[in-house]
């Protein structure tokens, strides 16, 4: 049985996050969770032992997020391509999904965290998606962090789908197509009425966005590191928001001359 995810043994320390700025924190830190394969193929051992202790770290770092004040934290964890990859290493990572909404939904919940998922979680297997809707419902009123799990995610899905739906209601007459704004794109996105990403991190070293929240990422600051999912640590959250702190946001405009 997996340990609890709040319960477990925390090494970090009050002083270890006094520098971060509480004004200045990302709302939204997307997490691109990549490399469990690599780190296990190092160490010689199988790739779904590398999943199990991506999931691992998935826990410190959903703890990290929740002490420090990030409001929502979206893991990639199963893309609409990951379907391709051997079907014993798909079966553990729907295995793993399937364990943590057994063993560790009620932590979450007594924790505040808010469940929710992304992606287009009606081909999972029926048992899984029960669990996906009781997660959500359990948790649908919690106040604490968002934990937004991609699973059977792709943006360019994502945009399919919502350019579908736009279409139907245009052609019932719910919707002028004059009408039509970057507004009316994000209602109908899996993420609407969330804040847009303002940080991603990808470990592992590669240098993409693999198909991930590719409308909400126009502005994102990217953070980049060759540490393995596996060996990503709550100390790397923190460096990578104190890195995140030093940029100057400008979204088009110029150069923020009060900067501090």
């Amino acid at each position: 049985m997996w340990m609890k995810w709040f319960s477990k043994k925390h090494t970090l320390k009050q002083n270890d996050y006094n520098d971060i700025d509480p004004t200045r924190l990302p709302r939204h830190v997307a997490i691109i969770m990549d490399g469990n394969g690599r780190w296990a193929q190092k160490k010689g051992l199988p790739r779904t032992l590398g999943h199990r202790a991506g999931a691992e770290t998935l826990r410190e770092i959903v703890k990290t997020a929740s002490e420090i004040g990030i409001q929502v934290l979206t893991a990639y964890a199963f893309s609409t391509e990951n379907w391709r990859r051997p079907a014993d290493e798909v079966s553990l990572l729907m295995s793993l999904l399937s364990d943590y909404l057994d063993n560790e939904l009620a932590e979450l919940n007594e924790n505040n965290v808010q469940v929710r998922f992304i992606g287009h979680t009606g081909d999972l297997a029926l048992n899984l998606q029960k669990k996906v809707e009781k997660a959500q419902t359990l948790t649908a009123h919690n106040t604490g962090l968002i934990l937004n799990l991609a699973v059977n995610y792709g943006g360019r899905a994502e945009l399919t789908r919502a350019v579908k739906i736009i279409s139907e209601k245009v052609l019932r007459r719910e919707l002028d197509p004059e009408h039509i704004n970057e507004t009316i794109i994000e209602e109908h996105l899996y993420t609407a009425n969330l804040p847009a990403p303002d940080l991603l991190i990808r470990p592992s070293g590669d240098f993409r966005i693999s198909n991930f929240l590719l409308w909400q990422m126009a502005y994102t600051e990217f953070w980049f590191t060759e540490i393995h999912w596996p060996d990503f640590k709550s100390e790397d959250l923190l460096q990578a928001v104190r890195d995140y702190q030093q940029r100057d946001r400008r979204f088009g405009g110029i150069k923020n001359t009060n900067k501090r």
